[in-house]
């Protein structure tokens, strides 16, 4: 499934959670994010939105 990196929006509540990853899934996570040249978080955050986005 494809995502797209969103730009962080105005602030907006948020609310603060732990997740546990696997080492090779975090490192995938991470180069993505720097080819992006954006945050760890703003690629989770986007890929989440993705995959429950309704078309």
């Amino acid at each position: 499934m494809k995502f797209e990196l969103r730009r962080p929006p105005a602030k907006e509540e948020a609310i603060y959670k732990t997740l546990y990853l696997k080492r090779s899934l975090a490192e995938r996570i991470e180069q993505i994010a720097a080819e992006n040249k954006t945050s760890f978080n703003n690629v989770v955050i986007s890929m989440i939105e993705s995959c429950l986005k309704e078309d």
